[in-house]
């Protein structure tokens, strides 16, 4: 039996937390942990597509690979291979361990799954305090038709890509040009945050264009929301989900945010048929 003052203790008490608190933030575990839903959503969305005949990707997925087909890059794996790669080269630049406590994923999964009910409260109390329709009326434009299935699918694969282009390559991105601008730390931080939501919020309006240009897809974006009162509460919300998944990602790290995102996309996607 441990004592309460025994090192075998002490260490339980004091330096397990810590260092899961830590763990958690490191790429080569977020890189373990999103493995294998990044699996999931890559080989469900390519079986469900080939036996379809049309693409079934939404969100930042859909987006950027409209992107890289303009550029003339139409490779399938290449969104997933840049996501891996990015997470591998993180890891050895850092020179960190090979190596994680296999725990730390449960409860990873365990703190993706109690922040993404936090963020449905935050939802209701934006709706409440917009007195607008609610959560479940955020309609979604694309997988909402699909089987239960699909849906499942598609609501994983947002959270992998809104929160690799937005989180993991935006933000580190927004801060460096705050303080290139000579910004102090905190007034970066605070600047990052805000922009990085506002542009992820103003994301999920974007449609087509006859050009297809970055800058009409975004003019028209910001058109459509001002000129629809109905689209204030689901910007405004968004919004506040971006600031929610940015802080996160500062204090809990890339995988705990992208589990809670997909999560709550699939909570609330898949049962209230809607997502952020």
């Amino acid at each position: 039996m441990l004592l309460a003052d025994s090192p075998e203790m002490q260490f339980m008490n004091d330096e397990t937390p810590a260092e899961y608190w830590l763990e958690t933030r490191r790429p080569f575990c977020n890189l373990i942990f999103l493995l294998p839903l990044l699996i999931v959503y890559e080989s469900g969305v390519g079986f469900a597509s080939g036996s379809r005949g049309d693409s079934i990707r939404n969100g930042a997925d859909a987006w950027i690979r409209h992107w890289l087909h303009q550029a003339g890059i139409e490779i399938v794996w290449l969104l997933p291979v840049l996501l891996v790669g990015t997470l591998m080269a993180w890891h050895m630049t850092t020179r960190q361990p090979w190596k994680m406590a296999w725990d730390t994923l449960g409860g990873m999964a365990a703190e993706s799954l109690l922040y993404a009910f936090v963020l449905i409260m935050l939802g209701q109390l934006t709706d409440y305090g917009f007195r607008h329709a609610p959560l479940i009326h955020l309609q979604v434009d694309g997988p909402a038709q699909h089987g239960f299935l699909i849906r499942l699918v598609t609501f994983m694969g947002a959270g992998i890509y809104e929160e690799f282009l937005f989180r993991l390559c935006l933000l580190p991105l927004t801060y460096a040009v705050f303080r290139a601008a000579m910004a102090p730390k905190g007034w970066a931080i605070i600047g990052t945050v805000i922009t990085t939501s506002f542009i992820f919020s103003l994301a999920h309006y974007l449609g087509p264009t006859s050009d297809g240009h970055a800058l009409a897809m975004i003019t028209e974006a910001v058109t459509r929301v001002q000129s629809n009162r109905e689209l204030w509460f689901g910007f405004a919300f968004r919004t506040l989900a971006g600031m929610f998944f940015a802080a996160l990602y500062f204090l809990r790290g890339f995988g705990i945010t992208v589990g809670a995102h997909a999560t709550y996309d699939v909570v609330v996607g898949v049962v209230l048929v809607s997502e952020i």
